[in-house]
């Protein structure tokens, strides 16, 4: 007797129905997930990542038991035709712990602080960008003195427009937003090129040697040196704003209409307070 064997899978019929049908659900599904994507090139959909990443950094610095925080800054643009051209330049959201002069192997700065290890930084949507609004006025990379910017501020050099949006956040070590003095170094506190710390570094790691993103406060003619944390900050258009910038009128155009609609942060719970 004849064994039978059935025979298992898919019929050509069959098969062309279920292939007609993920690319009828892809073909559905596309817009949405651009639509998701989409989103966070919005302000509001950088405020949803923003007020993310300030509540991972909150968190940090109560399980660390020391001051953590947020830095914007404009990465060096490697590839591009003026790669420290700020305007032109992604900016980033690094996650930043303090290390002090008096730990072993610190950033060897009172107000050091230096990228949190293990957790890349976040960039932004090149649609946006973030200012502080404040420019610093000493010369000198460890004192922290600024003023903020009004409709009579007029910005026209790129170490002014790095300065403005290079900024900190900072939660204490209880988990409440505060004013701290911040200075930014590599995690092996070196004023030379020895350090391998890939996220801040010296100009010629960054610059020539490519070792790192982002260069570190010890160059106050690029607008880089020891500031305030703040306790609020401004989304702009970034497209409006290289219109206004290239005729000069950043500040005292635009960016002035802005200055009412600054994003504060509930300084107990690290959560952006609504301006809508």
């Amino acid at each position: 007797m004849k064994a039978k064997f059935k025979q298992s899978g898919l019929t050509l019929t069959e098969m062309t129905v279920v292939v007609a049908s993920i690319v009828l659900l892809a073909a559905i599904a596309l817009p949405a997930v651009r639509a998701f994507f989409n989103s966070f090139e919005t302000e509001s959909g950088a405020k949803t990542m923003i007020s993310a990443a300030l509540s991972s950094v909150r968190a940090i610095a109560l399980k660390e038991r020391r001051y953590a925080g947020i830095r914007f800054q404009k990465a060096y643009n490697r590839g591009a035709i003026d790669p420290l051209n700020p305007l032109t330049a992604s900016q980033y959201m690094i996650f930043i712990i303090h290390d002090s002069d008096l730990e072993p192997n610190g950033t060897g700065l009172a107000n050091g602080f230096r990228a949190v290890e293990g957790l890349q930084p976040i960039k932004l949507p090149d649609s946006i960008g973030v200012t502080d609004l404040r420019l610093r006025t000493n010369p000198d990379p460890k004192y922290a003195d600024d003023v903020p910017i009004d409709k009579d501020t007029q910005i026209d050099q790129p170490s002014e427009l790095r300065d403005t949006t290079t900024f900190s956040i900072v939660f204490s070590p209880s988990g409440k937003l505060v004013t701290h003095e911040v200075r930014i170094r590599n995690k092996n506190g070196r004023v030379n090129d020895s350090s391998n710390d890939d996220v801040f570094n010296t100009v010629i790691n960054v610059e020539t040697n490519k070792i790192a993103m982002f260069h570190q406060d010890d160059y106050p003619a690029m607008g880089l040196g020891q500031e305030y944390s703040r306790l609020s900050f401004i989304i702009y258009d970034a497209k409006k704003f290289k219109q206004v910038y290239d005729r000069k009128q950043a500040y005292s155009g635009y960016l002035n209409t802005l200055l009412s609609k600054a994003i504060y942060i509930n300084p107990y719970t690290g959560t952006i307070i609504s301006t809508d």
